[in-house]
């Protein structure tokens, strides 16, 4: 586990997270974060027989490299006859990475790595892999890798990438064309995730440009706290005897209510986190008035993860939350109308309720909100050659294990408004399914994210929606994940560098309390004048003196957003 080290300017009171040389550009961390997941994605039976050479298939050449080449070289530095045809042209310092990339080890859990690779996003990832890595013949590697993955890291000196070859059950192949092809989207991704971040920095600017002037410095500061006080959390246990399912939400009201109907707004949280890490955006909504519920969705949460750490559980999460994850919504929308009277005094507005969600829980959002699932599309973007670059695919693909018989229709008619942060759902709803959604909806996403990447899983997605009251929202540097809550998956993914330089996560939350607040006072606060908030020069105040920027456009927008996306489409062929 690497160091980490935070550094408060007390004067600004902003906060950095120093992770020890700094990115020069976007390109550089997405390539790292890519490359970091892809490592933990991919990284047991017991062999036959060790592999005993690595052959290169580059067109009609087939380049042998035997492993004990490799380990002589490591040992001692001397490079083989065969090795020579690699390393020939490399620098001391290139040959003294590559030794060092051989022999160190990686620190990883060898049994929960082995649980990891027998579940469903693990062997998925895999089978990816494996198109690229194969056994003798062509044959997919999924399971040599896993059988040398898992035994490497039981080893004593470690889960080596020597190692990995050595306890190899055949001759490897490293597919050549599978591997550059990969390559060669993933640096497309990585351009076309630069051309948008521009695009939305134009169409920001020029949407600004077009409004009327507003000094939003003598407006109400969203960024703070409201004038209603929160009182302590409350946590309610809930049993929907009708699907045999139990479980808490998390309860915030305000100290004072307002006068008339109060709003509501119910979060859903992401894949394997729980409704106390959005605590704080919690208690900011509910400072201006609101009523904010956050529901626990107990097969895709931390505590199954947790579980299935422990061995309880075969699979990351249940592939049942895909259902059952925006009925929970539904059924915590009911017991709000079962204490209404007793608890509110028949205070809460329950015919117009906000929902608000990240990452899994923006799946689930929109699913509340009408989007359908759409299997059709899922199997097709599932068997997409490089669709696993896409990582928030290795999620959702698990949805194709649903029975056929599978409810695809959740659309709650009580629910008016919908926030999505970092949402996944391009491949289980697709354009169809996402079109079915007519209620305002704001979509939140980071350009530094690559678990649910910003061109594929919101720019893309923000032209697939009919309703013309939505909004796409670019935060600079914004990586999916809090970092000051740093999980597995994205430590793992900048590991592999020195000194990342990221956004400050006090910034980030600034960015998106005073949205969140803006949009649902709009949609579902009954205050009309806060649209006001809901425009590009909103952004470029809030971004006012800031490295890493928030830029927000309209569907005024929307049709040059597609338009630059579907040319750099055609013209790199992505």
């Amino acid at each position: 586990m690497m160091n980490v080290n935070v550094g408060i300017d007390i004067k600004s009171n902003k906060r950095s997270v120093n992770l020890g040389k700094p990115f020069t550009s976007l390109s550089n961390w997405m390539r790292y974060a890519l490359l970091g997941l892809v490592s933990s994605t991919v990284l047991a039976a017991t062999p036959a027989r060790a592999a005993e050479e690595i052959f290169f298939l580059i067109g009609p050449f087939k380049i042998p490299l035997r492993v004990s080449s490799l380990e002589t070289f490591a040992k001692d530095g001397k490079i083989e006859k065969d090795l020579a045809l690699f390393l020939g042209r490399a620098t001391p310092e290139q040959q003294a990475v590559f030794r060092k990339v051989l022999t160190e080890p990686a620190k990883v859990d060898p049994v929960l790595l082995s649980r990891f690779f027998y579940s469903g996003i693990g062997e998925a990832g895999l089978t990816r892999l494996g198109r690229g890595i194969t056994l003798d013949g062509g044959i997919n590697g999924k399971f040599g890798l896993r059988a040398a993955i898992v035994q490497a890291a039981f080893e004593p000196q470690g889960l080596t990438l020597l190692n990995v070859f050595k306890k190899f059950p055949t001759n490897i192949e490293f597919q050549g064309a599978v591997i550059l092809g990969a390559a060669e989207v993933a640096e497309k991704l990585i351009r076309a995730t630069e051309v948008l971040t521009n695009e939305m920095k134009q169409l920001s600017a020029k949407e600004a440009a077009s409004a009327p002037p507003i000094d939003f410095a003598k407006l109400p500061d969203l960024r703070k706290p409201g004038t209603f006080g929160v009182q302590p959390k409350q946590v309610w246990i809930l049993n929907d005897s009708s699907r045999n399912r139990q479980f808490y939400v998390d309860v915030y009201k305000p100290q004072k209510f307002r006068s008339g109907k109060t709003p509501v707004v119910v979060f859903s949280h992401g894949f394997a986190s729980r409704p106390e890490d959005f605590s704080v955006g919690a208690e900011h909504l509910a400072s201006y008035g609101y009523v904010v519920v956050l529901p626990q969705h107990p097969g895709s949460d931390k505590i199954w993860i947790n579980e299935f750490r422990q061995g309880l559980h075969r699979n990351t999460f249940d592939v049942n939350d895909f259902t059952n994850r925006p009925k929970d919504i539904s059924y915590t929308i009911d017991e709000l109308g079962r204490r209404n009277q007793s608890e509110f005094q028949g205070l809460l507005n329950l015919e117009s309720v906000g929902v608000a969600g990240h990452s899994f829980g923006g799946y689930t959002a929109a699913a509340i909100a009408g989007a359908e699932i759409d299997f059709e599309n899922l199997k097709k973007e599932c068997n997409k050659e490089f669709g696993g670059l896409n990582i928030s695919n290795l999620l959702e693909c698990r949805a194709l294990e649903l029975p056929s018989t599978t409810q695809t229709k959740f659309r709650d008619r009580r629910v008016s408004a919908i926030f999505v942060a970092n949402p996944i759902g391009s491949a289980t709803f697709g354009r169809l399914g996402l079109s079915k959604i007519q209620i305002p909806i704001l979509i939140a996403g980071g350009n530094y994210d690559p678990a649910a990447p910003f061109v594929l899983e919101q720019a893309r997605v923000f032209s697939w929606l009919n309703v013309t009251e939505k909004y796409l929202v670019l935060i600079e540097g914004q990586a999916h994940v809090d970092f000051s809550k740093l999980d597995p998956g994205i430590l793992q993914a900048i590991e592999s560098v020195d000194k990342v330089s990221l956004p400050s996560p006090y910034l980030i939350r600034s960015y998106s309390d005073s949205l969140l607040t803006a949009f649902f006072e709009t949609y579902i606060g009954n205050r009309p004048d806060y649209k006001s908030y809901l425009q590009a020069s909103y952004s470029a105040f809030l971004s006012q003196g800031e490295e890493f920027k928030v830029f927000l456009i309209s569907a005024a927008s929307a049709d040059n957003l597609a338009k630059a996306f579907e040319d750099f489409r055609k013209f790199n062929n992505l």
